[in-house]
């Protein structure tokens, strides 16, 4: 009730009135079914403005932070999360990524529409990074479509460190079509398998984006570079997009379910 209030009433509508978010591809998102949402993944608003723009619910895998952090604010985050259908996910357990494939499989088999950051984290400076295999476990498994989204000028909306989004320029979200896998049913848990079906997913994403394409993991980048300075700050722009460690596919998102070396 909470989702589709704040979708329609409470949020939503200010959105739209102030951002004009425009979407392009809509009708590749199917009516009903099971399938994932796999974005490239450029800000904080992205987790806003996608699903602001699918008529059907969208889930995240939340962090477990959002439920368990203690006090009013740990309350209020909780009720929120919780309100809108998120789901948590404990990052420090060892079996995390393998609790979060099983859940994303889970919801997918109910019928919902499960979105994913492939990258697992915002992008450290525009470009496209490698894709984490999760994504092709989970379709792999509940055998559901995946339909790739391409975020499109959210970075400059509302960079890494920014209180408050910029007005413009217009946010925009580009669905492609969606990318049938059927023909590797059965085959969930090849890796070689799993890769050859995240480098198409990433393949489309950055057809769709227009990104440059870097085959490594944002992540490793974000390692060799520091704390985390975006793009922005390393060339001296006036609002840098940074990105920040978080949890598993989640609404403020960072790491997938971690790529299996077999």
């Amino acid at each position: 009730m909470l989702y589709w209030f704040l979708k329609n009433v409470g949020l939503g509508p200010w959105l739209k009135a102030i951002w004009r978010p425009y979407v392009e591809g809509a009708e590749n998102v199917p009516d009903t079914g099971g399938a994932i949402l796999a974005s490239n993944h450029l800000s904080f608003c992205d987790s806003f403005f996608m699903p602001l723009m699918v008529k059907r619910r969208v889930t995240f895998l939340a962090k477990a932070e959002y439920f368990n952090t203690p006090g009013l604010k740990g309350r209020l985050s909780r009720m929120f999360f919780a309100g809108v259908g998120q789901v948590p996910i404990d990052r420090d357990d060892p079996d995390a990524a393998r609790a979060a494939l099983t859940t994303g499989a889970r919801i997918l088999r109910k019928g919902q529409l499960l979105a994913i950051y492939p990258e697992g984290t915002r992008s450290p400076d525009g470009r496209l990074y490698k894709g984490k295999t999760g994504v092709a476990r989970m379709a792999l498994e509940a055998g559901v479509p995946v339909i790739p989204v391409a975020m499109i000028d959210t970075h400059k909306t509302m960079p890494t460190g920014r209180k408050l989004p910029h007005l413009r320029p217009r946010p925009g979200i580009r669905f492609g079509k969606p990318l049938d896998f059927s023909r590797y049913e059965g085959l969930a848990g090849d890796r070689f398998v799993e890769r050859s079906m995240t480098d198409e997913i990433l393949y489309e994403l950055m057809q769709l984006s227009g990104q440059e394409y870097v085959d490594t993991y944002a992540s490793k980048v974000k390692v060799a570079t520091g704390a985390d300075l975006g793009f922005g700050a390393r060339k001296g722009l006036a609002h840098p997009d940074a990105a920040h460690p978080d949890a598993v596919g989640n609404t403020s998102h960072d790491r997938l379910p971690v790529e299996r070396a077999g």
